[in-house]
């Protein structure tokens, strides 16, 4: 971190800042010529802000203009000698705010690792001029006052712990009035670099005969002689010798080596390193089929005419092995990519199969990451090293600082996680893909088996290019799908728990087989109620308009909205009964029954409250493919891209609830998860087999879906959307107000859409209560308004933000909290 202090001179040049705050502006402070020279756009600055506050700010522009309306303040110090944030990242950061509605500040915060944004810290130190009376202070004070004599100085936090009282920062603010102490505020740098001891023999000993002579002088130091001999085998064939790596080789403790550094026979190093290094061994392309090698050849055409191209091909089709072929390409022409996955579970899968390919220019960045581990990759794209050409990431991997991007590859576009929803800015990497590419002038390939219906209008309307792949490598035919009649297998009573007769049979011959089964659930927990069998009481969550979902594992009740839990009740609240059944049915329950059921079978859960850890995906999906779980159950985590070739049955315990979810999108996201997830099956070789249980089997999505019918679905939904003006004809904005108040959001959301009307009419749908209607004690009212793609959207907005500006001066609806969504998914 570079700390330039500042020269006192006139103030002829100023900067403008932004912060990262959900402001619309940027802040002008004044600098001397020298700092005006020094500094660059994207470059770093520490500026007081507010109140004795320190900000990280981001140089937007350097001039020579004064602001009128206020006096300007000098920046306190410059942090990078160089700049963090290129001029093309800017220019998307200003994209970004302008289309979705944000602050440049709010963009700025999502887009650079947390350890760049440099924190303030109140330091408290003894004052020298205090000459006060010590029998005045009182006992918390007094010991603050002994603990900074022992001490130059103490963060406040520390004082906090050292009082452990609540009224502690009272008692620090009397000191200051005293005089007793001072106070300043500092800044600090979260990013540590690794640090890795390396070890070396001395010069003098390098030679065999002197170290042969050596190790006779040690035969009463076994330990000190098995370290030399392992350090002079790994001088021998050139590797660097780290600490724990020799100590774990001789089987030595490190005061045996501290014993060698005091008599000078080994010397100690320290280097900075990676904290990711690749270690395996890199190996060529796979092998395109005649299916992928035609597709490869169609895109690579394509591209000579049009920068965006849309891959459709069916699940297990292998278009993972086209996007490397195209990628090597790119790195070839010296050009960097970024693949893009819309879940962090699928990067585990996928990085085992890239870096055997790509070895060490393959890069990882996502925010399971360590701040450390980012930071490290940002710095290794930003200097164009050969270790992040490759670089393989979730949305927020569009942020990164290229300087030669060349091609991204967008894996399952269709997927609602590639959309930012908390918070700004509320961004579609897809959308944001396709303009971050247009600056660069960089390709895009878009992938998927059920592509979304706008890229596919898209594609239609020759905006993309299309390519298909209509055949499974090695030629393995589509999974075979059957429709289980839930109405009917209850008359006849063959279900036993949640499972039919059909589905048992069939998870008894696979694991007969030696093969795996893949059980979807789309709802983790136990039960989504628990509902008294007497009174029909169900028990509330006291923040949120939701029943609570139970839990078995902790035998509680959890809210999944606020977080809110409390133990399972023994009897109902209402009328005191005991008789208490749980309605519905959550991936533990289905992991329960399973394990009753299937006794000798190894069952797992993939969701998320078996994934929260750093590692767990990872430990899930390689127990999964050393064939050490027989069944897994999960979410809808199962249904993106993970490839097991053993699995060989998939079933769909229920798949009624995705149906009647209230979404416009319901029926295209039933198709492309229920696809999705029957193309886990039967992968490798033999046809797999997929079982979908529901109370409507002759419904017209799973019809569609039983039937591999894409191009029928696709067709009856964009007419439905056509006649009901949704997306992708038009466009949309969803304003949400939240208070913990009703009438007072109810009030504010008449207001908002009745000035709203003035000039947009129709096209303001609502204000209407949603789904959920409170969460965390606020309630929710929710307008929608459709924009047209032919009536301007850009001045739409622009109108809508000023009536947003009025309705924030509004004295009644100040306290009013707003959500402003563009291109909700």
């Amino acid at each position: 971190m570079l700390l330039l202090h500042r020269v006192i001179s006139a103030p002829l040049y100023f900067i403008d800042v932004i912060l990262p705050l959900p402001l619309k502006q940027t802040f002008t402070y004044e600098v001397n010529e020298d700092e005006a020279r020094f500094l660059e756009p994207g470059m770093r600055v520490v500026v007081p802000f507010g109140k004795r506050k320190i900000q990280t700010g981001l140089v937007f522009q350097v001039h020579k203009q004064a602001p009128s309306g206020y006096q300007t303040k000098s920046i306190d110090h410059i942090l990078d000698s160089s700049p963090l944030v290129n001029l093309k990242q800017l220019e998307l950061w200003q994209w970004m705010a302008s289309y979705y509605m944000c602050s440049l500040g709010e963009v700025m915060r999502a887009a650079l690792p947390g350890s760049f944004l440099l924190e303030s810290e109140t330091v408290v130190h003894l004052s020298k001029s205090y000459s006060g009376d010590e029998a005045e202070l009182t006992d918390a004070e007094f010991q603050v006052l002994e603990a900074l004599e022992h001490q130059a100085s103490l963060h406040i936090d520390e004082l906090r712990s050292l009082l452990d009282r609540p009224d502690a920062l009272s008692s620090v603010n009397r000191l200051l009035q005293l005089g007793v102490i001072r106070v300043e505020e500092t800044i600090y740098e979260k990013y540590r670099p690794k640090v890795k001891r390396f070890v070396k023999l001395s010069p003098a000993y390098r030679e065999e005969a002197a170290l042969r002579e050596l190790l006779d002088q040690m035969s009463r130091a076994p330990k000190q002689r098995a370290l030399l001999m392992n350090l002079f085998m790994l001088e021998a064939k050139g590797e660097a010798a780290s600490v724990p790596e020799l100590l774990k080789q001789a089987q030595a403790s490190s005061a045996a080596l501290n014993s060698l550094e005091d008599k000078g026979i080994v010397i100690i190093t320290q280097a900075q390193v990676d904290r990711y290094e690749f270690l395996g061994t890199q190996e060529g392309l796979p092998e395109l089929s005649p299916a992928q090698e035609t597709a490869f050849k169609q895109i690579q055409h394509h591209f000579t005419e049009q920068a965006y191209v849309l891959l459709h091909g069916v699940t297990g089709s292998g278009k993972t092995a086209v996007y490397t072929h195209l990628i090597d390409q790119a790195l070839k022409e010296g050009r960097q990519v970024l693949y893009m996955l819309p879940e962090i579970a699928l990067t585990t899968q996928l990085i085992q199969r890239l870096k055997v390919f790509f070895g060490e220019s393959l890069a990882v960045y996502h925010s399971r990451q360590s701040i450390h581990e980012r930071v490290e990759v940002w710095n290794q794209v930003l200097e164009g090293k050969d270790k992040a050409r490759v670089v393989v990431g979730a949305r927020s991997s569009l942020f990164l600082p290229f300087a030669k991007l060349g091609l991204i590859v967008l894996d399952e576009e269709h997927e609602p996680s590639f959309k930012q929803h908390q918070p700004a800015p509320r961004y579609h990497a897809r959308d944001t893909a396709l303009v971050l590419a247009g600056m660069h002038g960089s390709k895009v390939l878009m992938g998927s088996a059920t592509p979304s219906l706008e890229s596919h209008y898209l594609a239609q309307q020759g905006k993309y290019r299309q390519v298909l792949l209509n055949e499974r490598f090695g030629k393995v035919l589509l999974p075979e799908i059957q429709l289980v009649d839930l109405q009917r297998a209850y008359k006849r009573k063959q279900m036993k728990g949640h499972f039919s007769a059909e589905l048992q049979e069939a998870i008894a011959q696979v694991l007969d087989q030696g093969k795996q089964v893949i059980l979807f659930q789309n709802r983790r927990g136990y039960a989504p109620v628990v509902q008294c069998e007497r009174c029909g009481t169900a028990p509330q969550c006291p923040n949120c308009d939701v029943s609570l979902t139970y839990h078995q594992y902790k035998n509680e009740l959890r809210c999944h909205y606020c977080g809110h839990h409390r133990p399972m009740l023994n009897s109902c609240q209402a009328c005191g009964s005991a008789e208490l059944d749980h309605k519905g049915f959550g991936t533990q329950q289905i992991e329960t029954e399973l394990k009753e059921f299937f006794p000798q079978a190894t069952v797992a859960r993939m969701d998320q409250d078996t994934t929260r850890g750093k590692h767990a995906y990872a430990k899930l999906i390689e127990r999964m493919e050393n064939q050490e779980i027989d069944i897994l159950v999960g979410t809808q985590m199962l249904a993106k891209g993970l490839d097991f070739s053993h699995v060989m049955l998939v079933g769909v315990l229920l798949a009624d609830n995705l149906l009647n979810f209230p979404d416009f999108r319901a029926h295209e996201r039933t198709y492309q998860l229920l696809s999705q997830v029957s193309g886990r099956s039967g992968r490798a070789k033999d046809r797999g087999r997929v079982l979908i249980q529901s109370f409507h089997p002759e419904h017209q999505i799973l019809q569609q879906v039983s039937g591999h019918r894409y191009s029928e679905m696709v067709m009856e939904q964009l007419q439905e959307r056509y006649q009901f003006k949704y997306p992708p004809y038009y466009r949309m904005v969803r304003i949400t107000l939240r208070h913990r108040r009703s009438e007072t959001v109810h009030q504010g959301a008449r207001w908002l859409s009745e000035v709203l009307r003035t000039q947009l009419g129709s096209a303001v749908l609502g204000p209407v209560a949603p789904a959920v209607a409170r969460i965390r004690n606020e309630y929710h009212r929710v307008l929608l308004v459709k924009l047209d793609k032919q009536a301007q959207p850009a001045a739409i907005k622009r109108f809508i933000e000023q009536v947003l500006q009025k309705f924030d001066a509004q004295k009644e609806f100040a306290r009013i909290k707003r959500v402003v969504d563009v291109d909700p998914v």
